[in-house]
């Protein structure tokens, strides 16, 4: 499978032109030959959180109708990042999973809100796990935050999943943390680990971009710069297969001690 990160920079607090810059970049993905798109998280809105009892997508409709809609335009599926989800008891930060028919597959909503980017005085926690299912593979979402909490992935991939997508904002000051954690998600779940970050800026913040596609063995299929980037790569899921028959970490476990 062919798939895509839409590495771009968030236009603060301008939903509209944010829908501009996905619909261009979604058609980018698409003309490359991409049968999967990434988003980054709260691709609509950045991290404008004091306003978003303005800015807020009711239910996300308007996204859930925006990516319903260039997913069939575009036959591709649409791992549609996050947005700022108005559940009318508070905002979640939502991923939002549709495949290339256009039907909604599965939302998600952040489970660890960052505290040092104050998401827990805006935003409410979900409450339910990130697996899907696209083209007979199980898959997962997490959101940013979400890869400092090892356990979350394990859990997934126990019930499954073998490709782990990871939309965030993760800043520049800890670019370094970014790689490792994701590289090591990778390995230690032998799986794909498809992580799609925001580029440039905003008043509080400047972001890492970097953007990775990282193999099941660790290895970095392809990785973005800080500017905006449409990275794209292959992922072969029979690869998967062939590393966890190398190192058997999933028959070596030995749950009954931890």
């Amino acid at each position: 499978m062919k798939l895509a990160c839409l590495q771009i920079d968030i236009a603060f607090g301008d939903p509209q032109a944010n829908y501009e810059k996905a619909a261009v970049w979604l058609a980018k993905a698409s003309e490359s030959g991409c049968e999967l798109a990434v988003l980054p998280e709260l691709w609509t809105t950045g991290y404008d959180l004091t306003r978003l009892d303005v800015l807020a997508d009711k239910g996300a409709e308007r996204a859930k109708d925006f990516l319903s809609e260039q997913a069939k335009k575009h036959r591709m599926h649409i791992v549609g990042g996050s947005v700022a989800n108005d559940t009318g008891d508070g905002v979640k930060n939502t991923m939002i999973i549709v495949d290339k028919d256009g039907h909604i597959v599965h939302e998600y909503s952040k489970l660890h809100l960052f505290r040092l980017m104050n998401e827990e005085k805006y935003l409410i926690d979900g409450d339910t796990d990130g697996l899907f299912e696209l083209d007979g593979e199980i898959m997962a979402g997490f959101i940013c935050y979400d890869i400092r909490f090892p356990e979350w992935f394990r859990k997934h991939v126990l019930n499954g999943a073998r490709v782990l997508f990871v939309p965030a904002e993760w800043p520049l000051a800890r670019l370094d943390h970014w790689r490792t954690l994701l590289i090591a998600r990778a390995i230690e779940n032998q799986s794909y680990v498809v992580a799609c970050n925001r580029s440039g800026a905003d008043p509080d913040n400047v972001f890492a971009g970097h953007s990775l596609i990282i193999g099941p063995w660790g290895e970095v299929i392809a990785e973005a710069g800080e500017a905006e980037e449409l990275l794209a790569g292959d992922i072969d899921f029979d690869a998967i297969d062939e590393i966890r028959q190398r190192i058997p970490v999933f028959e070596d476990r030995r749950p009954t001690f931890y």
